[in-house]
């Protein structure tokens, strides 16, 4: 991964720091793209004590489509190339909380946030040689069931769980039609199932679900292990060229218990389009 420029959210704990590690143990240049700056400084303090001075900090709040614009057009500023984009932020919220753009929190940030980013991107991404679109699903994703007419849980009684079910989904949902719409460039997408991971996931679930998942916390992988196919899609030459898929252990499989509608997926994209403003 020499020369290679890699950009990952949510790289200061869990899943995306030891996403960010790996690639830069490869030698690749990581971009990290944290919330919170200090946290972000630490890691990149770290990565670059362990040996690799080609580190950068990004600092966004991804639930906000302007600062992902802001954050989009920094990055594009400061790296007119980058080969590899791992959408890995996330997070599940079990009180129903409304982002700056009066979008539903899990909503905004599980799915809009990667589908503006990389979009915004996809010009840095089409200078690369063969570039690299990595994003972060889970297997709960074949529960979600995208409601077109409350997809802001307006209208339904809100479940933090679902709405991280239904966000999940269209993450594979938005790789399988980006994937589509990149046929003849350069550039892949790839979706993906990390494992269940021992991470501060939970923090903010409701108290039942925080319980629960508390105590099964040790039973779960660790960190390194979830990344284990981030950094597999992100770096193998395995998956050159390999494009619109959902992998699980590095290994391509369905992503759900019958086939995807590519429909649902053109009208997701088109209505997600339509919401971040492209």
């Amino acid at each position: 991964m020499q020369g290679k420029v890699c950009v990952v959210t949510g790289a200061t704990n869990g899943i995306g720091k030891a996403t960010a590690q790996g690639l830069a143990r490869l030698g690749a240049t990581v971009v990290l793209v944290a919330r919170n700056e200090s946290l972000g400084r630490a890691v990149v303090s770290e990565l670059v004590a362990a040996g690799n001075p080609n580190i950068h900090l990004k600092v966004a709040d991804l639930s906000s489509m302007a600062s992902v614009r802001k954050l989009a057009a920094d990055l594009g500023k400061d790296f007119p190339r980058i080969d590899v984009l791992v959408n890995n932020a996330g997070g599940e919220f079990g009180k129903k909380q409304l982002t700056a753009d009066g979008y539903e929190l899990t909503f905004a940030l599980d799915h809009l946030s990667p589908f503006l980013l990389t979009n915004l991107l996809l010009e840095n991404l089409k200078a690369a040689p063969a570039a690299r679109v990595v994003t972060v699903s889970s297997s709960i994703q074949s529960s979600g069931n995208l409601d077109f007419d409350d997809l802001m849980y307006e209208k339904r009684k809100y479940s933090g769980w679902q709405a991280y079910c239904d966000a999940k989904r269209a993450n594979v949902l938005f790789t399988t039609e980006l994937a589509k719409r990149l046929v003849g460039t350069k550039v892949t997408a790839n979706s993906l199932h990390p494992g269940v991971v021992r991470t501060n996931f939970i923090s903010n679930s409701s108290p039942g679900l925080k319980f629960v998942l508390g105590l099964l916390q040790p039973l779960f992988l660790t960190p390194e292990k979830g990344a284990a196919t981030s950094i597999f899609l992100a770096s193998s030459a395995e998956v050159e060229g390999v494009t619109g898929n959902y992998f699980d252990k590095c290994v391509a499989v369905p992503s759900s218990k019958g086939p995807d509608d590519p429909e649902v997926a053109s009208r997701l994209w088109e209505v997600s389009a339509r919401l971040v403003g492209l």
